[in-house]
């Protein structure tokens, strides 16, 4: 339309504003897209929050899981294009004089637009940390401790939005979204935030509960895409504009496709799942342990670490559907280490000292 095409163009002038003007700063724009990636998540979040508290730490993957499941189906409606091949094929420009849009190596990315999945899932997972932070601050009752509060409070979401805002602006400059997109992205990662703020039926969920989820999810994605194509409309379009439009092959990668989000986010589900209801977590997590500073500590330590050498396991991409199902073991394998594994090898090194000391 021809509203939508005026928006783009005006996106198309601020990204050029920014690739002009704020070159200086392209290594941290660039660092600020990397902390907005969905994967940190699950790498780097998730680790940390579940073993300071299993609460948050649970709710933090079901937020995380449904915020991209609902971001994937939004872009499959919404049709939204990027920056960088949109230019390309628009014909709103006069005499086919289209602006130069610089791209980079994490420009290319291979689903639709819109809403962004960088911006969305940066805000709904850094929501659910400043709330868990300001949960325990909100319970100070004296005068002096209400003035902390506030200030607290006013820290926090002053640090929620700078980031979020860094994160925005980092994926218009690379081209990879227009501002809509990434604005569209913020609130509607809060909103998924919120929802969940107030589920709290998701801390008692059995495994059978976990598995029914997660293929309520898949078959729902799937079947929305079967139906569609039926209808002879391919919600992989863009994947082959990626590949007409970007500025390097090597920049193309099957794990930005819609599919490889959605298999990595299922397999951390079901590997959540799997882990919380494990004899491991019960007699580590649950044991007198659990509660020790220590305890926690190295756990946090151990999964960070032991999370790391996962990023040296290459899956190989020559396959799709052999991509599909190794991304899907790898994606369950992280929390369930961090659940399960990390905590019971440290409960029993811990029980082994204390035998050995007595």
């Amino acid at each position: 339309s021809i509203k939508m095409d005026l928006l783009h163009s005006n996106g198309v002038l601020i990204i050029q504003h920014l690739q002009r003007d704020y070159r200086a700063y392209q290594d941290f724009l660039n660092f600020m897209s990397h902390v907005g990636d969905p994967r940190n998540i699950f790498s780097i979040y998730f680790p940390l929050w579940f073993q300071l508290n299993r609460v948050v730490g649970t709710k933090m993957i079901w937020v995380a899981v449904i915020g991209d499941w609902f971001n994937l189906i939004f872009k499959w409606i919404l049709f939204g294009h990027r920056p960088y091949w949109w230019v390309q094929e628009t014909m709103i420009y006069p005499n086919q004089s289209s602006p130069c849009l610089e791209q980079f190596p994490i420009t290319c990315e291979t689903g639709p637009g819109s809403p962004s999945g960088h911006a969305m899932g940066s805000s709904c997972v850094w929501y659910v940390m400043v709330t868990a932070a300001l949960s325990y601050t909100v319970r100070w009752k004296d005068k002096s401790a209400v003035t902390l509060h506030r200030l607290t409070w006013s820290f926090l979401w002053s640090i929620f939005w700078i980031i979020q805002i860094s994160v925005c602006i980092s994926r218009v400059f690379i081209a990879t979204h227009f501002p809509h997109q990434v604005i569209l992205g913020v609130f509607a990662g809060i909103l998924v935030a919120e929802a969940f703020e107030h589920t709290p039926a998701i801390q008692t969920a059995s495994l059978r509960m976990y598995i029914k989820t997660n293929l309520f999810l898949f078959i729902f994605a799937l079947g929305f895409y079967l139906v569609l194509k039926l209808l002879d409309i391919d919600l992989l379009w863009s994947v082959l504009k990626a590949k007409k439009w970007c500025a390097n092959p090597d920049w193309i990668n099957i794990d930005t496709t819609p599919f490889a989000g959605l298999v990595r986010n299922l397999g951390a589900l079901f590997g959540l799942g799997l882990g919380i209801n494990s004899e491991m977590f019960i007699t580590s997590c649950k044991g007198k342990n659990s509660c020790k500073i220590s305890f926690r500590i190295l756990c946090i330590a151990a999964s960070l670490a032991t999370l790391q050498l996962y990023n040296f396991v290459k899956i190989p991409t020559h396959t799709e559907y052999l991509f599909y199902i190794l991304s899907f073991c790898k994606s369950a394998a992280m929390p369930l280490t961090v659940v399960a594994l990390v905590p019971y090898c440290v409960h029993s090194l811990m029980r082994t000292t204390e035998k050995k000391l007595n």
